[in-house]
């Protein structure tokens, strides 16, 4: 005898992992971000996007990148389209000290690349130690 346990929720469960994805596979757009030097590095996953349907902007120290991977032929029978269609997008919240004027933007490979330099004035600075002879402060 089999005794399987019924949970009315579960298919619920699935589509909401379907769709807004999970903390092993996220949905629509993965990124890794990580700091090299002056410079943070953030690259997005958007293979089957095509690069003249991505759109960046900046406002407000917000960076909002755009995306839109073209819907399904509609004649063709699919086994199975995990693959989110449409337009989808993502925003950054960037801190003062990062330079929104200076981002670089290349993609290759399916791999949106966005290079963001550390602003100059929050960039860590040598401050030079003057000294003063005390005698010499002492007789003025």
């Amino acid at each position: 005898m089999m005794l399987m346990r019924t949970d009315p929720f579960r298919d619920f469960d699935r589509l909401a992992q379907q769709v807004l994805g999970t903390a092993a596979r996220p949905a629509v757009m993965p990124m890794d971000a990580w700091r090299e030097g002056d410079q943070f590095i953030v690259e997005f996953d958007l293979p089957g996007v095509d690069e003249d349907s991505l759109d960046l902007d900046v406002e407000r120290n917000v960076l909002t990148v755009r995306a839109k991977r073209p819907e399904l032929d509609a004649d063709r029978e699919m086994v199975s389209a995990e693959r989110p269609r449409g337009v989808f997008s993502r925003q950054l919240f960037l801190g003062e000290t990062l330079d929104a004027d200076r981002i670089q933007a290349s993609y290759s490979g399916g791999v949106l690349r966005l290079t963001i330099p550390v602003a100059e004035e929050a960039k860590p600075r040598r401050i030079q130690i003057t000294t003063t002879d005390e005698k010499t402060a002492i007789n003025a």
